[in-house]
């Protein structure tokens, strides 16, 4: 059975530039890192809240791309 140990919150800012921060798994340990300015973090509890809070707070990047899609 296949295994996913890494996922991504991304956001957009408000100059259209996409910021992407990368959750990696390994156990119950989470290490998020940004794809922008290479910022790590250790998170054992809420790596995608913590994710979503530097994408805002370091890169006012706010928009995110999954909202606004309609289902098919």
């Amino acid at each position: 059975m296949l295994e996913i140990n890494t996922s991504k919150v991304s956001r957009w800012d408000q100059h259209g530039r996409e910021h992407v921060v990368r959750v990696r798994r390994a156990g119950v340990q989470r290490t998020i890192s940004c794809e922008t300015c290479g910022w790590r973090k250790g998170a054992q509890f809420l790596p995608w809240l913590k994710a979503e809070e530097h994408l805002t707070e370091a890169h006012q990047a706010t928009v995110d791309p999954t909202k606004g899609r309609e289902s098919r």
